[in-house]
């Protein structure tokens, strides 16, 4: 499972007006280092060079707080969502060739160093980190991915809230689901603590205490309870109650997946692709309003075509999740199912066309999230600050991935 996986008090009334996968396993980590030491230097900040994007929010958003927003867009300029094939095969830490995508604003190293050090601090201050998981935590580079995400991020304690929930999410998942002694056996009883964590329990007194102290004594259950705690703190009640929707739609996602590992079933490209749009990068996407530090009204984020470009950016992230752990994947399980291993398995072909495929794929979502997100823009200067936040966090997040050369690799396929 590759989950990866925020926040502000009520806007101001003019404000109103106008940043999983998931700490997977690495065949090479094998030492016994401090999990907090420091990474391998991550790839140089640079604009994706894969695909060119266009211009798809003409002029940006107007109005009162938008400011951080307008600075986020692409220039005008007549690009095309074409590619030249690529010269040379990809060297590490290359986007892959062909993939459409957007460049990212690029992550200010100071930001993303305090970032980790308040996340190291709190994950200390937890215990969630036990010495064996050798270097996974300076490896996911929290910090960065975050900051990546969210670029025009309100404050720095906003995006260490994020970065929060991102590990928890992953803790979660690793423990729970897979990595670090998970299982599809019993998963559903694991998940529904879990969603304890975040949404409480309300009971008579000896059994509510119980719980507290269950809670408490697992470091997963601590993690969730631990960012969500933190998240009420500069969140709205509206945006909680979203966020804690998303996190029951992943935890779904997650048991679809535990059910066919567990029957070693490979299914039908169309049935993969429902379970990725719950097991996604949904959470950490429909936060991106509380993170730049206003709501976007609950009237304007339950219409259906705002949930429909925020389940295609989910959905596009997470095919990117999907092609750049493809390689570590299938060198830890070839049964493990990722886009392309479906793809394969419904056509017959070998993997090489299945990966090329999965790329046109990922592409047709992400065109279909950039035409959408540009239509809503047009309507108000809230939509257009949401919208340009939900492409910030694409775009980070596709550059945190195929920077991150000690997690991803890419196949021998150009």
């Amino acid at each position: 499972m590759s989950s990866l996986f925020r926040v502000f008090t009520a806007p101001a009334a003019d404000e109103a007006a106008g940043l999983a996968s998931a700490l997977l396993s690495d065949p090479a980590r094998s030492g016994k280092r401090d999990p907090f030491a420091s990474p391998p230097e991550p790839a140089a900040e640079r604009p994706a060079q894969s695909m060119k994007r266009v211009a798809w929010l003409p002029g940006g958003p107007t109005g009162l707080g938008t400011s951080a927003a307008r600075a986020l867009l692409p220039p005008p300029a007549d690009h095309v969502r074409s590619a030249p094939a690529p010269a040379a095969p990809p060297r590490a830490g290359d986007p892959i060739p062909g993939l459409y995508c957007l460049p990212a604003v690029p992550a200010d190293p100071a930001k993303v160093a305090e970032v980790d050090r308040r996340l190291e601090a709190w994950a200390r201050e937890l215990t969630l980190f036990p010495p064996e998981w050798a270097g996974d935590f300076a490896g996911f580079q929290v910090g960065r991915a975050v900051v990546l995400q969210h670029p025009a991020a309100a404050d720095l304690e906003r995006l260490v809230v994020a970065g929060k929930l991102l590990v928890a999410e992953n803790v979660v998942d690793d423990c729970y689901c897979e990595d670090y002694g998970g299982s599809p056996i019993g998963l559903g009883s694991r998940l529904i603590l879990a969603q304890s964590a975040l949404d409480p329990l309300h009971t008579a007194e000896k059994y509510q205490q119980q719980w507290s102290e269950g809670l408490g004594a697992d470091a997963p259950l601590r993690s969730y309870a631990g960012a969500i705690r933190d998240f009420r703190e500069i969140a709205t009640p509206s945006q909680v109650a979203r966020f804690i929707h998303d996190m029951a739609r992943l935890h779904m996602g997650y048991l679809g997946e535990g059910a066919w590992a567990q029957t070693r079933t490979t299914p039908p490209v169309w049935q993969y692709l429902v379970m990725r749009q719950f097991n996604n990068f949904r959470p950490c996407l429909s936060l991106v309003d509380s993170v730049d530090g206003y709501e976007l009204p609950e009237q304007l984020y339950s219409r259906p075509d705002v949930q429909r470009v925020t389940a295609l950016a989910g959905n596009a992230t997470t095919l990117v999740n999907d092609l750049y752990s493809f390689t570590k994947e299938m060198a830890n399980d070839e049964h493990h199912l990722n886009l392309p291993v479906v793809i394969a398995a419904e056509e017959r072909r070998g993997l090489k066309h299945a990966y090329l495929k999965a790329v046109d794929v990922h592409n047709e979502v992400m065109h279909a999230f950039e035409d959408e997100s540009a239509a809503l823009a047009a309507e108000n200067p809230l939509l257009a600050r949401y919208t340009t936040g939900l492409m910030a966090w694409v775009a980070g997040n596709h550059e945190w991935h195929h920077t991150n050369t000690y997690r991803y690799s890419l196949p021998n396929y150009w």
